[in-house]
């Protein structure tokens, strides 16, 4: 498990897509280097976040300060890790410890899907509001069993390239949400260099996933939406009526 609390970013030293070396294990593998406050504690077989992806660390240096991970097909589909490049940084975390202060929220390190950069801007006087594009399923060419939209809520967490972050906006019908980053989050997380048309993993919060869910499967959650529907008409209704109220007092008054 994870907390979505960036330790450092590291570097792409080398992408090998079929790395016969057994610490490659005849697949894919990255070693990422600048790594060396993470690695002094580290075992071959611990779990390193890199872009919120829980990967297993095959390798490191004598000088522990860079690292081999090796990374299955159904990883490089699902997430932004096939798409880096040589000189690319990457957030990386490690796993928590029970000793450790919990800053962020329960991440798991398994990446649902991908988004897209939409937006950034500025908002003053130095904070950054990014907005993010969510693909439809029926677009996806990998398997995808569920819309990871309908667990994107405003105020919820959501762990973007392994950063734990607070969803100010959800723009449902545009299949858009919004999160903020202060000067700090910038500095010290790639998303603070982010563009328009980045590729970025996202892993939604799994308690509001597993409650949706659960909400679904026991016919609530479909009621629940009914009776919203039939109050937003309502309300509609009633504000017909009030302006309709109103312009006839108006025309009264002239």
């Amino acid at each position: 498990m994870f907390t979505g609390i960036i330790e450092i970013q590291g570097k792409i030293l080398s992408i090998n897509k079929n790395d016969e070396t057994q610490t490659g294990g005849n697949g894919f593998s990255l070693v990422i280097g600048e790594a060396k406050s993470i690695l002094g504690d580290c075992h071959l077989g611990d779990s390193i976040a890199v872009n919120g992806t829980c990967l297993t660390v095959t390798e490191f240096n004598e000088e522990r300060d860079k690292f081999k991970v090796n990374i299955a097909p159904e990883t490089v589909r699902k997430t932004n890790l096939g798409l880096l490049k040589e000189g690319s940084y990457v957030n990386l975390e490690r796993a928590m410890g029970q000793d450790s202060r919990f800053g962020g929220h329960l991440v798991q390190g398994h990446v649902n899907t991908t988004v897209v950069v939409d937006s950034v801007t500025l908002d003053p006087p130095n904070s950054l509001a990014v907005t993010f594009y969510v693909p439809e399923v029926s677009t996806l060419k990998d398997y995808h069993d569920d819309d990871v939209m309908l667990d994107i809520l405003p105020k919820g967490f959501i762990c973007l390239d392994g950063v734990s972050l607070t969803i100010t906006r959800v723009e449902r019908s545009d299949r858009k949400f919004s999160v903020m980053l202060i000067p700090h989050t910038q500095k010290m997380v790639t998303l603070g260099k982010a563009k328009v048309g980045d590729i970025i993993n996202v892993e939604v919060d799994n308690n509001t996933k597993t409650i949706r869910r659960a909400l679904e499967a026991n016919g609530i959650l479909q009621r629940v939406v009914e009776k919203q529907d039939k109050l937003e008409e309502e309300v509609e209704l009633l504000k017909k009526k009030f302006d309709t109220l109103i312009s006839k007092l108006e025309s009264k008054e002239n």
